[in-house]
């Protein structure tokens, strides 16, 4: 069993992550600030389903690792987009 950690907006995210899902963090929280959006309170939480990192931060942004195509898909309120 893979435990799963949070960590705030704008900290590094955890080395166990796939590379195209800290990209993916690190997209949205560029976009956060553009955006002029104050997330200095927010948090990410990283959960594993079925062995795969699913990164959710507090606004309900959510990151899934797709291992097939060795993407990211990023699922907001606001976008939609694939990294990688």
């Amino acid at each position: 069993m893979q435990l799963g950690t949070r960590w705030p907006v704008g900290a590094t995210a955890p080395a166990a992550l796939p590379d195209v899902v800290r990209a993916a963090v690190k997209a949205v929280e560029e976009e956060l600030d553009a955006d002029g959006v104050d997330a200095s309170t927010w948090r990410w939480t990283l959960t594993w389903l079925e062995r795969k990192p699913v990164v959710e931060l507090d606004d309900g942004t959510v990151i899934r690792y797709n291992p097939d195509s060795e993407t990211a898909t990023i699922t907001s309120n606001d976008f939609e987009a694939e990294e990688g």
